[in-house]
């Protein structure tokens, strides 16, 4: 499978991050992921729910954790990838196919998580800037995406 098109690098107030999206695991998911990030839906967007030792979430245009894109939500695409640090995994409501637009990247371990949220990505570099994310629920003056790319 080409690799081509398949690396999201979000450019953060903390430094660039670098994620190998895995159509393999969520094809649906990363098309998604995909046309929003050619829409630039997600540059200005901040990172709203931040929880030391778990995970930084973002991806909500209100920046409240309560909106998604204009688009349906997704099917889930469960898969048997750990959350493990640097995992990107899909957020929703207690509706397993209500993922929209928000996603979260692992701190840490997070096996809790498996076979229940959509496992879509990984961190292969930039994972320091992630950790440097301000912390909160909500966060106070909160850390943004300020672009976000394919290439």
């Amino acid at each position: 499978m080409s690799e081509a098109g398949n690396t999201l690098t979000l450019e953060t107030t903390q430094g660039p991050v670098v994620i190998k999206m895995r159509p393999d695991l969520a094809p649906g998911h990363v098309e998604h992921i995909k046309k929003l990030v050619g829409e630039k839906f997600y540059d200005g967007i901040v990172f709203h729910r931040v929880i030391d030792g778990f995970m930084a979430q973002t991806g909500c245009p209100r920046g409240t954790g309560t909106g998604g894109s204009s688009y349906p939500n997704l099917k889930a695409e469960f898969n048997a990838e750990p959350h493990v640090r640097g995992i990107c995994s899909m957020a929703r409501s207690q509706d397993p196919n209500s993922a929209n637009s928000q996603f979260f990247i692992c701190f840490s371990d997070a096996r809790f998580l498996d076979r229940q949220y959509t496992v879509w990505g990984q961190v292969i570099s930039g994972m320091e800037n992630v950790d440097k994310i301000k912390r909160g629920e909500p966060v106070k003056d909160p850390d943004k995406i300020i672009s976000a790319t394919l290439s």
